[in-house]
């Protein structure tokens, strides 16, 4: 299963790098991830004529589209679409950061924020 991650580099450029999600057959349930741990989720729903101008996300979180499509510019000018079903790891938490709006002009748009649990490591909390 393919993902596509939206993260700042050393300069604060927004970019976007395709993961895959390695799935294991697990017989009749289908194909399964390994579990992924996570904090809150949340659901949101934005207006037809959503056009959020270029923002950092508030914390490292997946994004999961449940019925329309979003086009997302980066600060470099890298635009891309993504449609219902898709699945985003947004971790551009400093930065620039991204260009969101809607590409349904007529309907709103549904999707659920799912966000990132910080790990703990020697020196404290950190962002996972």
């Amino acid at each position: 299963m393919n993902i596509t991650r939206i993260f700042s580099d050393e300069r604060g450029e927004t970019h976007f790098e395709e993961i895959e999600i390695p799935l294991v057959d697990q017989g009749d349930i289908g194909f399964l991830s390994e579990a992924i741990d996570v904090k809150k989720l949340q659901f949101r729903k934005v207006s037809a004529d959503y056009d959020f101008d270029f923002h950092c996300a508030p914390q490292k979180q997946y994004i999961a589209l449940l019925d329309g499509g979003v086009e997302i510019e980066t600060s470099l000018g890298d635009k891309r679409k993504f449609l219902t079903g898709e699945i985003l790891l947004v971790e551009d938490t400093a930065g620039k950061g991204h260009r969101t709006k809607n590409l349904e002009k007529r309907k709103e748009l549904h999707c659920l924020f799912i966000f990132k649990r910080l790990n703990f490591n020697r020196n404290g909390f950190e962002p996972a």
